[in-house]
């Protein structure tokens, strides 16, 4: 085995077109992100159909920036690691198309990741001594699980959304009070002047048994208030709401992301995904984390969003184990996170 393995790696499963190149899994020499999010704002949420064509045109250009930037060639790369599922189908068409050419091209092992993978992943760069067991939040725009992490590459998902993820729902809510798209930055930053005491949303547990989450009933709640305040002409404090909707997920995130440390015995709560980077979710979990001793780890912000330096990462570690993908290798959007 080489002492320096170099990954490079492409994701492209939603509306930011990424690359990067990292060394042994943890060391990042390059990391660029072409992001969407003043295109797809506009229509208020990611349109698909547009995502993939703005891949098509910024991915070689991503892919050229990354090399650049690590100031290294496609002879110093060992693999080539790309996000194949899950996400949007054709956006993760445009990378494990374009990752398998250069593999190809370059004569190099191909390893197609796991998005929900990748995201755990970035807590192993941002801690360098990171190294499981350990219970992991998973909370973004399409996915919001609870995943005990055995070892590099095993996992189990200890309980996921029943319906809508946490990201999904901040994105809703966000349109119903004015504030727009993306809405988790939205609400986070009016949660910060507004009251969270202000309206009692429900909490939805489900029950005692599960680890599963469900963001529906709280979504249908909120949009009732807001209705049911429009009918009788009563003043809307945004604020208000979107302080007293996210401290409604965020307690049961929370809640949940303990019971699973205590369930599993495990002394390390790590947080991933683009709604790992709300705040109130930060403070409340660490708080948690210290009054049970636990160790809190969690990635900074641009390791939140998607990003490659995080594919590059799984991707290292599948490396290591020769788990290389053959050149039929697909985009499967409704990709489970293996066992």
């Amino acid at each position: 085995m080489k002492e320096n393995v170099l990954i490079l790696a492409i994701e492209s499963s939603c509306d930011e077109t990424a690359a990067a190149v990292v060394e042994n899994g943890r060391n990042v020499l390059s990391n660029i992100i072409s992001s969407q999010i003043e295109i797809h704002k506009e229509f208020g949420g990611v349109v698909p159909e547009v995502a993939s064509r703005k891949h098509i045109e910024n991915i070689n250009d991503v892919v050229a920036q990354a090399l650049t930037q690590a100031h290294v060639s496609a002879e110093d790369i060992d693999a080539v690691a790309v996000t194949y599922g899950p996400g949007l189908v054709g956006a993760l068409l445009v990378g494990v198309n374009f990752a398998k050419g250069l593999a190809y091209a370059w004569n190099k092992p191909l390893i197609g990741v796991n998005h929900i993978e990748g995201h755990i992943s970035a807590n192993f760069i941002e801690d360098k001594s990171l190294e499981p067991p350990f219970v992991c939040l998973v909370a973004s725009g399409g996915h919001t699980h609870l995943v005990y992490v055995k070892d590099h590459g095993e996992y189990e998902v200890l309980g996921k959304t029943r319906d809508d993820a946490a990201g999904e729902a901040f994105d809703k809510i966000a349109r119903a009070i004015g504030l727009g798209y993306p809405g988790g930055p939205l609400i986070d930053k009016a949660a910060k002047s507004g009251n969270k005491d202000a309206i009692k949303f429900p909490r939805v547990v489900i029950n005692d048994d599960t680890l599963d989450f469900s963001f529906s009933g709280l979504k249908s709640s909120v949009l009732n208030y807001i209705h049911n305040s429009r009918q009788k002409n009563e003043e809307i404090v945004v604020e208000d709401v979107a302080a007293s909707f996210q401290e409604a997920v965020v307690e049961v995130l929370v809640l949940k992301a303990i019971k699973a440390a205590k369930m599993k015995n495990c002394r390390t709560v790590a947080l991933a995904g683009g709604v790992a980077s709300n705040s109130s979710l930060r403070k409340m979990l660490q708080e948690e984390c210290l009054k049970n001793n636990y160790k809190f780890v969690k990635p900074s912000a641009v390791l939140c969003t998607d990003n490659a330096a995080m594919i590059g990462c799984a991707g290292y570690y599948k490396y290591l184990k020769n788990e290389f993908s053959e050149s039929s290798l697909n985009a499967m959007p409704n990709l489970e996170l293996a066992k």
